[in-house]
């Protein structure tokens, strides 16, 4: 089995949202790896402060191969595709990419307690701009959330990967 879609982008860009929604219209199931890693080991600020980003990575990098043996839609955290080995585990599967302009960002990440974005809008621009060549390289397309409705743009994509199914 391998995953209908893989959902990958910036923190805050969406990608929870918009794969539970795919998802639904697919009558598939849907995974995302930081709910995975928090029902097994807590919530990640507590995993950062008390184990380290390192075990975090190793972690999550255990949620993204459970998720991987899915057939339905999967949502990755932000930094999940850092990882060399995800990169080419998802080689030749549809990975959408999930963007957001920074000032939509801004508006989602009020009262956030992401532990890689302690340093607010100007972290997550930094973070995205390392990370943005990654989503470019192992990406099939891309959609933006920044100002259009999260159903309507789920339609759209549900819709594209049932024409290339």
């Amino acid at each position: 089995m391998t995953p209908r879609a893989v959902l990958i982008g910036a923190p805050a860009a969406g990608k929870t949202r918009l794969g539970k929604r795919i998802a639904k219209i697919l009558g598939v199931s849907f995974a995302d790896t930081d709910k995975m890693v928090v029902a097994q080991h807590g919530p990640i600020p507590k995993i950062f402060a008390e184990h380290g980003e390192a075990q975090f990575r190793i972690w999550e990098r255990e949620a993204v191969v459970e998720a991987l043996a899915s057939d339905g839609v999967v949502a990755f955290g932000g930094g999940a595709i850092v990882n060399p080995d995800t990169q080419r585990d998802v080689a030749g599967l549809t990975v959408i990419h999930v963007s957001i302009t920074p000032e939509a960002a801004e508006k989602r990440l009020v009262d956030d307690s992401r532990p890689l974005l302690t340093g607010g809008i100007e972290a997550w621009k930094t973070l995205v701009a390392a990370r943005q060549p990654i989503y470019d390289r192992v990406s099939t397309f891309t959609v933006d959330t920044s100002r259009r409705p999260i159903d309507h743009i789920a339609e759209e994509v549900a819709l594209r990967l049932q024409e290339n199914a």
